[in-house]
């Protein structure tokens, strides 16, 4: 069975803005650190623009309803609810993707490397012999 929010997450990958359009490009295919990221991941009830579920990551593009305070309200929520999984977002501003896409790649390689990546557990006897 689809859900509500699987369906709306196609819809907003075959109708992506021009904005996450650009920045797709650069993170599709491992490109962006190696990392794989997906785009309009559901997530509960809310869809992430850009997740990298590797490093537990997400980045969220905002055109500009999103400076309204009711949006602002929503977007607060959304982040506890990401924090509380455990999810770092990252956000820009369409205008930061059209006026420094360069600056924004960088920001994402760079916050990204900050983020360790989740790691196994070690083989049992190994931890008591580091001790």
């Amino acid at each position: 069975m689809i859900t509500a929010n699987k369906t709306l997450a196609r819809s907003l990958r075959k109708n992506s803005t021009w904005a996450e359009k650009k920045l797709w490009i650069n993170l599709r295919n491992h490109k962006m650190a190696g990392l794989k990221f997906r785009r309009q991941q559901s997530l509960g009830s809310y869809i992430l623009d850009f997740y990298c579920a590797e490093k537990r990551f997400c980045i969220e593009i905002d055109g500009g309803q999103h400076d309204m305070p009711e949006h602002r309200q929503l977007d607060q929520k959304r982040e506890e609810f990401l924090r509380s999984e455990g999810i770092r977002t990252l956000r820009f501003w369409n205008s930061q993707i059209r006026e420094n896409l360069p600056g924004v790649l960088e920001k994402i390689k760079t916050e990204a490397g900050k983020i360790p990546s989740p790691q196994s557990s070690p083989p049992r006897g190994e931890e008591e012999a580091r001790q």
